[in-house]
């Protein structure tokens, strides 16, 4: 099957499944495994950050990140649209027992004055603001300008507010924007991001900061049951990704920019080129057609949902162009 769902579904290289399998590991819950302590060395490095940990998933990075830099009751502004507040659970709720400022994002940006306007005052019956999330590359495909996390992060400091950036894509931005990955993250102060997805490793995120924020995380990991053992076999994949396939990044949206050509040439695809910053594509059909997913199943291809007419179409390092070419004959083959 070729599966055009998500860049979640990436299976690790042949070069990761043998650095995994002669991986040296350790317990690293007690701090022992040294493959998890060059990943995590890495990624510090690479986001300039003091220090960073490795997490179990995206969520759990960010729900730590939250836990860590916020007391029960207090109130966190993030946008309306963001995983944190749609995709990870209500965990921010039943984890650090923090509320949701919720703001409309404009082309994956929260608006500035609206941020300002969220910011709670001292008032005996509000909570305290605590920390400004946001989203970078955005899921929305929209990649956020640093003159935009520059203010953010500015108007956070003003108000001695804490900024963290659920940078799941962050090395797709980093691509976009034509920047290393700590160009984003300055403007924080704490960021996660995914190894898997466009990265290619089976398992795994790592969310960085100083060193005190990271030692207070990795207290809330082990809470969370995220402490692991010889986990130096995932952390080896986790290498490769950050020295290697950050470095291909590029590909995999100039396939998406040849996928989106391809398509525009059919009439009833409408293409949102607004939203084509990094690896995903997001089309509208002008008619709502209900086999189409389970057509294009048959055909051997694997599509998200399709809700409405809209659909999300993501490339990642096992599609290639002529994968592409086969999903552009077959849209043809299905509306004719």
């Amino acid at each position: 099957m070729i599966d055009f769902r998500s860049d979640t579904v990436t299976k690790p290289t042949k070069v990761m499944r043998e650095a995994m399998a002669n991986a040296i590991v350790g317990d690293d819950v007690y701090q022992d495994d040294p493959t998890i302590k060059e990943l995590e060395e890495l990624a510090a490095k690479m986001t300039g950050k003091e220090a960073a940990l490795f997490v179990s998933s995206g969520t759990m990075g960010n729900q730590l990140a939250i836990l860590t830099q916020t007391a029960r009751g207090n109130e966190i502004i993030v946008g309306s649209k963001s995983h944190i507040k749609n995709y990870e659970v209500g965990a921010s709720a039943v984890i650090s027992g923090v509320s949701y400022h919720l703001i409309d994002e404009i082309a994956g940006m929260m608006p500035l004055e609206m941020i300002k306007k969220g910011i709670r005052g001292d008032d005996i019956h509000y909570p305290d603001t605590a920390l400004i999330c946001l989203e970078n590359a955005h899921g929305s495909g929209k990649v956020l300008p640093l003159e935009y996390m520059d203010k953010v992060y500015k108007l956070a400091q003003e108000n001695n507010l804490l900024v963290h950036l659920d940078g799941a894509r962050l090395f797709n931005a980093a691509t976009y924007l034509k920047v290393e990955a700590k160009e984003i993250a300055k403007y924080t102060d704490s960021v996660t991001f995914c190894l898997s997805k466009g990265l290619a490793a089976p398992i795994g995120s790592m969310l960085c900061g100083t060193k005190a924020f990271i030692a207070k995380a990795r207290r809330g990991r082990k809470l969370l049951g995220g402490g692991m053992r010889q986990v130096g076999i995932l952390g080896a994949a986790g290498i490769i990704s950050l020295k290697e396939m950050t470095k291909r990044l590029h590909i995999d949206h100039e396939n998406a920019k040849y996928l989106a050509s391809k398509l525009t040439q059919i009439n009833e695809i409408e293409v949102d080129y607004d939203r084509l910053d990094i690896n995903m594509v997001f089309i509208k059909t002008k008619n709502d057609h209900p086999d189409l997913i389970e057509y294009f199943k048959n055909k051997g291809i694997l599509l998200g949902g399709y809700k409405g007419q809209y659909l999300r179409i993501a490339i990642h390092n096992d599609i290639s162009k002529s994968n592409i070419d086969y999903l552009v004959s077959t849209f043809k083959e299905y509306l004719s």
